[in-house]
């Protein structure tokens, strides 16, 4: 059963008037060992005698779950297939962000190795090259043809 659901069990309980510890004893009765401990209960019934409605958590402030934008990820993606060869301490100074960051963005985010960044770099290069020759080749083909294009 999910926390909420408890939570609005708890919640029709103390609206009934009972107390925590007859709240606990049925929780325990009907959920046996998934049941929420005896504190849970008592916090969220004392919450809900206050007042309270809601039975989500309070939103919290703090450091978001990402601490680096997209527009960075990009930066060190573009720099990385520019040229495969780039050291991360390059790539934090050209960007002004820390070794580390450079380092979980290449790894966590882009899932790169050094062997990955190499690879890809030299896809992407050979792909860019083989897209212009293939371009070409049809701008050729229709204009041989007498195509306008």
């Amino acid at each position: 059963m999910y926390k909420i659901q408890y939570r609005a069990v708890i919640k029709f309980f103390v609206k009934e008037g009972l107390t925590p510890n007859k709240i606990h004893s049925k929780s325990i009765k009907v959920y046996g060992d998934s049941s929420p401990s005896f504190s849970t209960i008592k916090k969220w019934a004392a919450k809900f005698k206050r007042g309270r409605t809601s039975l989500e958590f309070d939103p919290r402030e703090g450091r978001p779950k990402s601490a680096t934008p997209p527009e960075i990820i990009e930066q060190v993606h573009n720099m990385v297939l520019d040229d495969r060869r780039m050291k991360v301490r390059e790539i934090a100074e050209t960007i002004g962000i820390s070794k580390e960051r450079v380092g979980y963005i290449l790894h966590e985010e882009l899932d790169m190795t050094k062997a990955l960044r190499k690879t890809s770099a030299t896809f992407a290069h050979s792909r860019s090259k083989t897209h212009s020759n293939e371009k070409e080749r049809w701008l050729n083909l229709f204009f041989w043809k007498g195509i306008n294009v």
